[in-house]
Parts: structure tokens; C-alpha cells; sequence
């Protein structure tokens, strides 16, 4: 049976959400967040970020808090928070289950 969009997030989804776990950003901020704390390892670019916030925005994962000409600020809401903290435990049990402890 094939899995619901949204019910297991792809890298990108899941550090966008990780980017708006720590406050409202908008899209420069969230992919500045994800190439430091990835140590460049993920690069977001625009139409990957842009497609990632439209859909999370249609499923009110995150919501627009300010737009200032073109510059857009998300925040993540407490739908999108469950889901982060879903997919953080999920990848735990999966590194625990690789690492023979699970």
C-alpha cells in the first residue's frame, strides 16, 4: 500500500521544517540554515525550497507571517512541528535499528 505524501518527508522537507523549529525565517534564512548545519552537505535550491514551502503551506505545516516586497517569513505551526518531531523519532529508531539497538 503506498505511502501518503506528506507521511514520511523527503531530506529537504525535513530540514525545512528543522530551519522553521528554530523561528520564522524566510526562504534565504531557511536554506543558509540547512547549508550551515549540514555543513554544506544539503543545498536547497530555489525551486526545490520554493515547491517544499508552497506544499507545506497548502497543508498548514507552516503559515506566511510577513511578506516585505518579494521576501517571504514562515513559521512552522504546530501541525508542521508534530510532523518534524514524527520524522526526528523516526530517523532515531532507523539509526537505532542499523546500529543493532533497535
Amino acid at each position: 500500500m503506498p505511502k501518503k505524501s506528506m507521511e514520511i518527508l523527503t531530506e529537504s522537507m525535513f530540514y525545512v521544517l528543522m530551519a522553521l523549529n528554530h523561528g520564522p525565517k524566510c526562504g534565504i534564512d531557511i536554506a543558509q540554515f540547512v547549508e550551515n548545519r549540514t555543513d554544506r552537505r544539503v543545498k536547497l535550491g530555489p525551486a526545490t525550497l520554493y515547491t517544499v514551502l508552497a506544499k507545506f503551506e497548502k497543508e498548514k505545516y507552516i503559515r506566511e507571517i510577513a511578506v516585505e516586497g518579494r521576501k517571504r517569513t514562515y513559521e512552522i505551526t504546530g501541525k508542521g512541528a508534530q510532523s518534524y518531531r514524527e520524522e526526528l523519532n523516526r530517523l532515531k529508531q532507523c539509526v537505532l535499528d542499523a546500529e543493532g539497538g533497535g
